[in-house]
């Protein structure tokens, strides 16, 4: 719990006492393989419940969220976790396989949140992407803003929520392997650490903890970039934004009443 605020504040939203903060069920329950079971870009190797999927390259896609009951201090929490969807599709960079998991997170009180996780498998990057260290984007238009946090994630900030996550992937703090192999323009800044931003902008924006909080990934951000968390102006809509207005991540939310 320290760790997980040391990491976020002050870009937590208030909350009950007693109550977790929100997002801190990202932290729970991670993927533990041995090191000689990673593959190379440090994720485990493919788990064996999924399907055959060739692609090597893994992303966070997306998900939704649905809160039945708030996270508590002390919670035993056990996530029960099924593979709901595996598609095939072709993209403009190839091949393409999602993978839409479904984890349930329980309570000695029952079952607290559930969440849609989507997963993408990508092709490997081509000798030629992966020189030239950069993954297309491009700014969008320009929105109303209601509210906004602002800060530059550094390397740190990615290195402690990897450490939190017990996520190995590379992209986030192995710079060579981020630019040189994957093809990225840096450091990529995790998707549910910018998800746990917008939530909790969410939470505080609005009128309490949103029932339903749908994301999904746009572009990646890249440490060392200015990073802004915005609101729209009914706290409706929520986005990531870099420099020169490119969104990295987006959401929305469902106000009916939550815990």
């Amino acid at each position: 719990m320290q760790s997980f605020r040391a990491i976020f504040e002050p870009n937590l939203a208030p909350l009950a006492a007693g109550h977790a903060p929100l997002g801190i069920h990202w932290c729970l329950s991670p993927a533990i393989a041995a090191m000689d079971q990673l593959g190379a870009d440090g994720h485990p190797a493919r788990n064996l419940s999924l399907p055959p999927v060739p692609q090597p390259r893994r992303m966070w896609a997306g998900g939704e969220l649905q809160m039945h009951d708030a996270l508590r201090i002390g919670d035993e929490v056990r996530r029960v976790s099924t593979i709901r969807d595996v598609v095939r599709k072709q993209g403009r960079s190839g091949e393409l396989w999602f993978v839409a998991v479904d984890h349930r997170y329980h309570t000695a009180r029952g079952i607290a949140l559930s969440e849609r996780h989507d997963i993408v498998y990508r092709e490997a990057a081509t000798p030629k992407h992966a020189a030239s260290g950069r993954e297309k984007t491009a700014p969008m238009p320009g929105r109303p803003v209601g509210a906004s946090w602002a800060l530059v994630p550094s390397s740190t900030l990615l290195f402690r929520y990897s450490a939190i996550t017990f996520n190995g992937h590379r992209i986030h703090y192995d710079l060579p392997y981020a630019t040189e192999t994957e093809g990225y323009e840096g450091l990529v800044v995790h998707g549910p650490l910018q998800a746990t931003l917008m939530f909790n902008l969410a939470a505080a924006r609005g009128t309490g903890i949103p029932a339903t909080f749908r994301y999904r990934g746009v572009a990646p951000a890249i440490a060392g970039r200015s990073l802004t968390i915005a609101a729209s102006p009914d706290a409706q809509r929520f986005w990531t934004q870099g420099d020169g207005g490119v969104v990295h991540m987006e959401a929305d939310v469902g106000r009916d009443p939550a815990p």
